[in-house]
C-alpha cells in the first residue's frame, strides 16, 4: 500500500528494526486475564447466534480501552505493549474449526450435538463415536447438558492436552520457518506490515496524537451497536427471558428458496441482511469480490439446468436453501469444490517453484558480488532461540502426538502418523509460509487426510477423531514478522503464551459449560448454529462413514465422489487461471468464483453491492488511497460495536440463567 502522508515512512518497516523491546509485562497479563473473563462469553455468544467472530472486536476495544486506562493514569503504552494486547486477543479469540469459537472446549459443544445429529443416525455412527470424544447422544452429561460430569472428564482431558501440544507446535514450527524464510530467504512477507502499521499508530495515539483512525472507528463502533442492538441483542435477549425469541431481522439470511423454486428448481436463493458483509465487501479486494459474485450467480444460473439434465437428482421441491445445498453438494458440487481445491494448491505450488526459479536466477547474475555477509545471523536484542533447541521440542511434540494418536486407535498403521508428524506438516507448513512470504496468501492441500483413511482399509470411525499431527503452521511464520516489525522481542511472545494457556482452558470450559446450560445448543436460543450445524454435521457423517465397516460407504459416499466432476473442476480453475494471467486480467477473480461456487449465496450480494459502493462511490468521494485506509478501521469498528453488544446479551443470558432457578 502506498503510503501518505500521515502514515509511518517505509523505513519504519526495514527488515530489522533498529531496537526490540519487551512487550511482556504486568499490562498484558491484566489484558490476558480481562479477555478471558469479558471477550470469551462475547465471542461463544455472538457465533452461536450470528456466526461472527469477536476477533476485531476484542482486538480493538481490549486495545482501546487499556489505552484509555494508561491516559488516565498519566503513562502511555508503547508500540511493543499494544502488540503484545492484540496477540493475545487475536489468540485468545480465534476459532478452533467449523467456525467454533470460544477455546478449545467448544470442540466438546460440537461432538455432543454430532452424537445426537440426525446426519450421525442417518449413516449408522452413532454407535461407534469414541468415548474419548464425547459421551453418548443419551447419557446423563447430554440430558442434563453439563460440561461438569464425570463423563466428560477424558474427553475434557484431551483436549486440554492436545490444546497444549497445537500451541507449543505452532510456535516452534513457526519460528522455525519463519527464520528460514525472512532471515535465510529474506522474503518479504507483504501482508505484515499492517498490523504492525496498526500498532504503531495506536501507540502515537496513546501518546495523545489524535488522528483520523479514531473517527472512522468512532462511525463504525456506532453502525455497529444500533444495528447489533435490532440483528443480535433483541432475538439474545428475548431468547433467554422468553420460550422463543423474537427476531426483528433474519438470522443468519432471509430464505427465499421456496419462492423461486418454480422459477429457479434446485437453486438455493438467500440473502443476508446485515451490514457486515456491506463491509465486508469495502475490505476485500475488488476482483475477489466479483469473482465471488460471479461464482454465486454461476451456481444459481447452473442448477436448474443440473436438475434438468437429472445430475442434481435428489433435489426436491419445499427443500430450504441449506437442505438444497446440502443434496446437491452431494449431486455434484462437493466433487467441484474438491477440483477447484485441488487447483488452489496446484496454483501455489507453482508460484512457489516460481519464485525458486527467480531466486536461483538472480543469485546467477550477482556472481561473487554476494548479498549479506551471513544469513542465517540474527538481530542483537531479538531474543531469538537457539535453533537446536527449537527442532527438538518440534520433535519431542510431534512424537507425543503419534504415541497418543496410536495409543487412541491402535490398529491404524503407525507409519501414517509418523510420515504425517514428521513429513507432511513440515513440508506443508513451509509450503504454506512461503506463499504468504511471497504473495500474501495461504497455500492448502485438499483431501489428504481423508484419502489415506479411505484408502487404508481402516475399519472404524475413530481414526476420524484422533489427534493425528496433520497440521499447517505456515501462518505462525508472518506472525513472527510481525512481532519483528514492531521491535518486540520474541521472548514476549512465548511469555504471553505461557500466561495465555492456563487462562483459556478455563474460562473456555466455564463459560461454555453456562452457555450450553442456557439453552441446548443448536436450538432456537441460537440461530446461526441451529441453521448451519445439522449440514456439517451431515456432511461429517457422509466422510466418516467411509469407514464405518457398515455398509453405507458403497452407497453414499462413492456416489458423492466423482472423479469426473473433481477433474473438470480442477481442471476450470487451471484453465481460468492461466486464460487471466496470460491476458493480464485480474487472476483474483478465480479464487473468489472458487469460494463461492455452489454455496448459499447469502452473503454475496451485499457483498458485491459494498465492492461497488466503496469503488465507484466511496473511492471518487475520498480519494482511492484514503477509502483503503478508512476501510479496515471502519470495519474493525463495526465488529466492535457488534462484540459490545453480543458481550452485553451475554451478560443478560448468564443473569437470566442464575436467578432462574430462585423461587419468589
Amino acid at each position: 500500500m502506498t503510503l501518505v502522508k500521515d502514515d509511518l515512512p517505509a523505513s519504519a518497516f526495514s527488515d530489522h528494526p533498529q531496537v526490540y523491546e519487551e512487550g511482556f509485562n504486568i499490562k498484558t497479563v491484566i489484558g490476558i486475564v480481562f479477555l478471558g473473563l469479558f471477550m470469551i462469553p462475547g465471542s461463544i455468544y455472538l457465533n452461536l447466534i450470528a456466526g461472527q467472530s469477536l476477533g476485531p472486536a476484542a482486538e480493538w476495544t481490549t486495545i482501546i480501552l487499556f489505552i484509555e486506562v494508561a491516559r488516565r493514569s498519566f503513562t502511555t503504552l508503547s508500540r511493543q505493549e499494544i502488540y503484545m494486547l492484540y496477540y493475545v486477543a487475536a489468540s485468545l479469540t480465534a476459532g478452533v474449526g467449523l467456525a467454533l469459537s470460544g477455546g478449545p472446549f467448544a470442540q466438546l459443544i460440537w461432538y455432543q450435538y454430532f452424537v445426537q445429529s440426525p446426519g450421525a443416525r442417518a449413516f449408522g455412527i452413532d454407535e461407534q463415536i469414541p468415548s474419548w470424544i464425547s459421551p453418548g447422544g443419551d447419557s446423563e452429561a447430554i440430558v442434563l447438558r453439563t460440561l461438569l460430569h464425570g463423563e466428560w472428564l477424558v474427553p475434557i482431558l484431551l483436549v486440554a492436552v492436545l490444546h497444549i501440544f497445537n500451541r507449543a507446535s505452532a510456535f516452534t514450527l513457526g519460528y522455525g520457518l519463519f527464520r528460514v524464510t525472512a532471515d535465510v530467504e529474506r522474503l518479504p512477507f507483504p501482508l505484515a506490515p499492517i498490523q504492525a502499521e496498526g500498532a504503531t499508530a495506536l501507540a502515537e495515539s496513546s501518546a495523545g496524537q489524535e488522528s483520523w483512525r479514531w473517527r472512522a472507528f468512532s462511525i463504525g463502533a456506532m453502525l455497529g451497536l444500533v444495528f447489533g442492538a435490532f440483528y443480535i441483542g433483541i432475538p439474545a435477549v428475548t431468547g433467554a427471558l422468553l420460550a422463543e425469541p423474537i427476531t426483528l431481522i433474519p438470522i443468519p439470511f432471509a430464505d427465499l428458496t421456496r419462492n423461486t423454486e418454480n422459477i429457479l428448481p434446485a437453486a438455493a436463493m438467500a440473502v443476508e441482511l446485515g451490514l457486515g458483509p456491506v463491509l465486508t465487501g469495502f475490505v476485500l479486494p475488488f476482483w475477489i469480490v466479483v469473482g465471488s459474485a460471479i461464482g454465486a450467480l454461476l451456481t444459481v444460473v447452473l442448477n436448474p439446468l443440473l436438475y434438468d439434465l437429472n445430475i442434481l437428482r435428489t433435489w426436491s421441491p419445499g427443500m430450504d436453501a441449506i437442505q438444497t445445498t446440502l443434496v446437491n453438494d452431494i449431486d455434484f458440487w462437493m466433487s467441484v469444490r474438491i477440483g477447484t481445491g485441488f487447483a488452489v494448491a496446484l496454483i501455489g505450488g507453482w508460484s512457489i517453484l516460481a519464485g525458486l526459479r527467480k531466486r536461483k536466477d538472480g543469485k546467477g547474475r550477482e556472481g561473487s558480488k554476494g548479498g549479506p555477509a551471513s544469513r542465517n545471523a540474527t538481530p542483537a536484542g531479538r531474543g531469538d532461540f537457539p535453533f537446536s533447541l527449537i527442532l527438538g521440542a518440534f520433535l519431542l511434540l510431534t512424537v507425543g502426538y503419534v504415541v497418543l494418536s496410536w495409543r487412541l486407535v491402535p490398529g491404524f498403521p503407525i507409519l501414517f502418523f509418523v510420515f504425517y508428524g514428521f513429513v507432511y506438516t513440515p513440508i506443508s507448513s513451509y509450503a504454506s509460509a512461503r506463499l504468504r512470504a511471497i504473495t500474501g496468501a495461504d497455500l492448502q492441500f485438499p483431501l489428504i487426510k481423508e484419502a489415506t483413511f479411505i484408502l487404508s482399509g481402516y475399519k472404524g470411525v475413530d481414526i476420524w477423531f484422533a489427534p493425528i499431527p496433520i497440521f499447517n503452521y505456515g501462518g505462525q511464520a508472518q506472525a513472527f514478522k510481525e512481532v519483528e516489525l514492531t521491535g518486540t522481542r520474541f521472548t514476549s511472545v512465548l511469555k504471553a503464551e505461557l500466561v495465555m494457556i492456563p487462562v483459556l482452558l478455563v474460562c473456555s470450559l466455564l463459560f461454555w459449560h453456562f452457555v450450553w446450560g442456557l439453552a441446548p445448543i443448536p436450538s432456537q436460543a441460537y440461530p446461526y448454529a441451529q441453521k448451519f450445524w445439522q449440514q456439517q454435521a451431515t456432511m461429517q457423517a457422509l466422510w466418516y462413514s467411509s469407514t464405518a465397516g457398515s455398509g453405507f460407504e458403497s452407497s453414499y459416499l462413492i456416489e458423492a465422489l466423482k472423479i469426473p466432476y473433481m477433474i473438470g473442476g480442477a481442471a476450470f480453475g487451471v484453465l481460468a487461471y492461466a486464460v487471466l494471467a496470460a491476458f493480464n486480467l485480474p487472476v483474483m477473480l478465480i479464487f473468489g468464483m472458487i469460494a463461492s461456487v455452489g454455496t448459499v449465496p447469502h452473503a454475496f450480494i451485499p457483498q458485491f453491492f459494498g465492492a461497488l459502493l466503496g469503488r465507484f462511490y466511496m473511492e471518487r468521494k475520498f480519494g482511492r488511497q484514503r477509502w483503503m485506509r478508512y476501510t479496515p478501521v471502519l470495519a474493525a469498528g463495526y465488529a466492535c460495536g457488534t462484540g459490545l453488544v453480543g458481550m452485553a446479551t451475554v451478560a443478560v443470558a448468564l443473569i437470566s440463567k442464575t436467578v432462574a432457578p430462585l423461587v419468589y
